[in-house]
């Protein structure tokens, strides 16, 4: 592996970028905000925009609006053409004004199934399925059967307790509390919101067959069922299950060779939640206490307790047991525990937990009634009302996490003592993006961080949210603009998600995972990864400073490549194109709400 150097990036934003028509490839609903972004050499009053359809012919738009064009484009307008409702297949085009020459055209879909024709809602499931630990479905193949062995656990170091389950994190196989939980709260949020869209059509195993349960809680079980294991004591619970020596191995889960001290492919370390600085070797990180991993315990814990009630009343009071006691335990020990680093001196940095108090607060009031819940949420709330990355400019490796905090739509919903106060605090942060995205083409104003579409996807989630809630249509247009840039009206008419072949124009082909140069079974590897959120573009002076990180082929998007934000389809750029477990289970309420649209 190597760095890019700055020659080659200076190189590809050198390139002029081509005139381009940037359209959402899944389509529009008939009654969404619409918008596409014209974005190119030529000068927005030297064109002309149209849009036609097989049995209406030329449909006029609402307006065409200059507006500034961020590098490598000169010029840049957006094409607002929302009274457009009819449904069916429509063609936009870019023309030269002076002699009628088509400079770029593309396909629209309108229509109210525009993502339901597609599945959308379960190609997250498939992904989630792909990265489980302990039995792959995929593979049909055990794999780290020997995790795991306590480290940094004082006198119990080298003690041996089951971890086996749950998910890898990314495209590597460490797996941690953090996003783990979250994508477990998340696929129980998204079922309890819409419980009837979801399918069953896989076993609990993750191999197909239906067993009278909906995929979505076949998966929120296998995580919650990793949790349990992940907390085996009252009092202790455990954050992270490997660590970066991890990154030597390259191969599919059933192979992994890694000797981590106790033999090649043998077991791997387990750390527990830890409320100070600590790290196996030089590097440490920051942790100043236990309350943001064992809170996520709680909060999930809770929820998946009310989701199963109906389904399992004994898996459903273990769980709810488990919730009250990790909420104590995390009112006990206030303060943010960060993962561990070991040889690298990357690790996830977060830093707030309010959040994650807030959160479970609102869920176990929910679960148990207990009004000292509601009113610590709303302490909790007060302390934290925006995530702080909203209107940054820049934030460290998932300093801010979750990215997006469903305990203020909870409280919101839930009693109205509160609702004022929590709809406020989402508006507040709604309007820090907003106000970071008003001068762009694409209105767009998340941060381009390692994994900005995780940003992006709480965004546009927090928007729906705010909007059902209030009735404010305020930020419409921006929410539309995340939702669409994810689907891609972003500089590289790329959309974010991995999708089956031929569903859009383009979607990832070559993102960072040891599956995407296979073959499974008489699929390829890439199927397997159908439904993944890739990370997103970033700062290009991010880009430059990973280790490692380097293009294995001619860069497809180097036209439009700009000094300040990079975007990759390629293997080798871990930084943007590489799927993640829980940015991909982010997915699942927004998928799930456009579809029953």
């Amino acid at each position: 592996m190597r760095l890019i150097t700055i020659a080659l990036l200076a190189a590809a934003t050198a390139v002029s970028a081509q005139s381009t028509l940037r359209v959402n490839h899944v389509g529009y609903l008939s009654d969404d905000f619409k918008a596409a972004v014209y974005a190119g050499p030529a000068p927005v009053e030297s064109l002309s925009f149209e849009l036609t359809s097989p049995d209406a012919g030329t449909v006029a738009l609402d307006s065409v609006v200059a507006v500034t064009a961020q590098a490598p484009f000169s010029h840049a307008a957006r094409l607002y053409f929302s009274s457009v409702t009819t449904p069916g297949r429509y063609s936009m085009a870019v023309r030269d004004a002076a002699t009628g020459t088509v400079v770029d055209v593309a396909p629209i879909y309108i229509g109210d199934d525009a993502y339901s024709r597609l599945n959308i809602h379960e190609l997250p499931l498939n992904y989630l399925r792909q990265q489980r630990c302990g039995d792959n479905p995929v593979h049909d193949a055990l794999c780290h059967q020997h995790d795991g062995i306590l480290v940094l656990s004082g006198e119990r170091d080298g003690e041996h307790i089951d971890v086996r389950g749950g998910w890898h994190d990314a495209s590597d196989y460490l797996q941690y509390l953090p996003t783990s939980a979250n994508t477990v709260f998340h696929l129980l949020y998204a079922y309890a919101q819409t419980p009837d869209v979801w399918a069953d059509e896989y076993d609990a195993t993750g191999r197909p067959g239906a067993n009278g349960t909906p995929d979505i809680l076949d998966e929120a079980r296998w995580g919650l069922e990793w949790m349990q294991r992940m907390n085996p004591e009252d009092a202790l619970y455990l954050n992270q299950i490997a660590d970066d020596r991890d990154h030597r191995y390259v191969g599919v889960p059933q192979n992994d060779s890694i000797d981590y001290g106790w033999g090649h492919g043998g077991a791997r370390p387990v750390y527990p939640v830890c409320g100070r600085p600590y790290g196996l070797r030089g590097n440490l990180n920051r942790s100043n206490g236990e309350a943001s991993s064992v809170a996520k315990f709680a909060s999930a814990f809770a929820l998946g307790s009310k989701v199963f009630a109906g389904r399992d009343s004994a898996f459903a009071s273990d769980l709810g047991r488990r919730a009250v006691v990790a909420y104590d335990y995390a009112r006990e020990h206030p303060g943010a525990a960060q993962t561990a680093p070991c040889i690298s001196p990357y690790f996830y940095e977060e830093d707030n937990w309010h959040d994650d108090m807030e959160l479970a607060a609102a869920t176990l009031h929910g679960l148990t009634g207990r009004r000292l819940y509601l009113t610590e949420a709303a302490a909790h709330a007060m302390a934290e009302p925006v995530t702080p990355w909203m209107g940054a400019d820049t934030a460290n490796h998932y300093q801010w996490y979750p990215f997006i905090n469903l305990g203020h739509p909870i409280l919101a919903a839930t009693d109205t003592t509160y609702t004022g106060e929590a709809v406020e605090y989402m508006r507040q942060g709604l309007e820090a993006v907003a106000r970071r995205g008003s001068d762009n083409s694409f209105r767009f104003g998340v941060p381009f961080i390692w994994c900005s579409n995780n940003l992006t996807v709480a965004f546009v989630t927090q928007a729906m949210l705010y909007r059902e809630l209030t009735g404010d249509t305020s930020f419409i247009e921006y929410e539309t603009a995340a939702r669409d840039w994810l689907f891609g009206v972003n500089p590289w008419g790329q959309t974010m998600i991995i999708m089956p072949e031929g569903s859009v124009a383009s979607s990832p082909q070559d993102p960072h995972s040891a599956m995407t140069d296979l073959t499974v079974g008489r699929r390829p590897g890439r199927d397997w990864l159908i439904g993944g959120l890739v990370d997103g573009p970033v700062y290009a002076t991010i880009f430059n400073k990973l280790w490692g990180v380097h293009l294995r082929r001619p860069d497809a998007f180097a036209a439009y490549q700009g000094p300040v934000a990079v975007y990759h389809d390629d293997y080798s750029d871990y930084s943007t194109n590489e799927p993640t477990m829980d940015g991909t289970a982010t997915l699942t309420l927004l998928l799930s709400k456009l579809i029953k649209r």
